[in-house]
């Protein structure tokens, strides 16, 4: 009788992932690749290879066998099938573009992540390179990409905008990093100063766009700091094409109040999940989202929230948190006033 052969292994399936979103401080979407690639990288069915496209980050794209800047390749692809992926990959079995962009490819099936539609249904709050993306999304769709989408909502809005069958869309919400958890201790640095005692604090957390409302926040953070001497209201973010809007509504604060708003900046990790934690109420009061991951963050924290009744964010956040109408100061200030009240009891 012939010896048995054994099966031959199964070679892995190999992904090839734009991971220009690593490159330079990250964003939301930047922390969700970095999560995406560990997790595949861990896994033994699948090789995962590594791509970036940009030339002012060419340094650390280092998986790349030629740097090409991103705007001409952008424009390329939206318009032609030219440049397949496999000119910096090799061959692949599958594409993820992370971030509403993936590149034509020769065999390899694609798939393009869309995280909000906020280029098409509020152009007016984006910047160029946003206004930039339908073009790409549209152009992978009818070329056969298959949608990803961090919430149902997202996805619902993708099938509407290109008349796109449900079944070519998969939905998968993102997860917040394991090493935001509830801390006990607020750290001197978010209480005001080394030796002093934790003193209140909205904290507000995002790049200053336009999108995200943060002058409403100060506004309301004004009606709430006449009744609340000792609040102080914090931004963590780096500066954005919102960022002169801030600068007028901070400067349209009368007497002391104005001082009492902290604009951080960018921070890193550890700092972050320290003021999300020591924070007394966190307010998030975007005009559009499409997914929502600092509130999460906040309630992983133990910290309560309070946020706006728009796109994903009644999906994402349920009925953990307190939703108010987009815009509407009074009634985000009457919110926190709540919840600070509560904290106080």
């Amino acid at each position: 009788m012939p010896p048995r052969s054994r099966p031959t292994p199964a070679a892995p399936l190999r992904v090839a992932i734009d991971t220009t979103p690593l490159i330079g401080r990250r964003t939301g979407i930047g922390h969700l690749v970095a999560g995406l690639v560990a997790e595949l990288e861990n896994r033994a069915a699948v090789d995962v290879c590594r791509v970036a496209f940009t030339w002012r980050g060419r340094r650390a794209a280092n998986a790349q066998r030629m740097p090409l800047p991103a705007r001409p390749a952008h424009a390329v692809w939206s318009r032609s099938d030219l440049a397949p992926i496999e000119w910096w990959s090799g061959p692949v079995d599958v594409v993820h573009g992370t971030n509403y962009v993936v590149p034509p490819s020769r065999s390899a099936k694609r798939i393009v992540s869309v995280h909000d539609l906020s280029a098409v249904r509020f152009p007016q709050l984006c910047t160029p390179a946003t206004l930039r993306q339908p073009a790409m999304v549209r152009r992978a769709v009818r070329s056969g990409a298959w949608v990803h989408c961090d919430s149902q909502f997202v996805a619902d809005e993708v099938a509407e905008w290109l008349h796109l069958d449900p079944d070519r869309i998969r939905v998968v919400a993102p997860g917040i990093d394991t090493s935001v958890s509830a801390h006990t201790d607020v750290p001197a640095f978010a209480a005001g100063g080394a030796g002093s005692p934790p003193s209140p604090y909205i904290l507000a957390v995002g790049t200053a766009e336009p999108r995200k409302d943060l002058p409403s926040l100060v506004r309301a953070f004004a009606r709430l700091a006449v009744c609340h001497r000792d609040l102080r209201l914090v931004h963590v973010g780096p500066p954005g094409w919102g960022t002169e809007a801030l600068d007028r509504a901070v400067a349209a604060l009368a007497g002391d109040v104005g001082r009492r708003v902290e604009r951080r900046g960018w921070v890193d990790d550890a700092e972050r999940d320290n003021l999300l934690a020591g924070a007394t109420v966190f307010a998030y009061p975007s005009l559009y989202e499409g997914f929502g991951l600092p509130p999460l963050e906040a309630m992983a924290c133990g910290t309560p929230v309070v946020a706006t009744r728009v796109g994903s964010l009644p999906e994402v956040l349920g009925e953990a948190c307190t939703l108010v109408e987009p815009g509407d100061e009074e009634a985000l200030a009457e919110a926190i006033h709540g919840l600070l009240e509560h904290d106080d009891q």
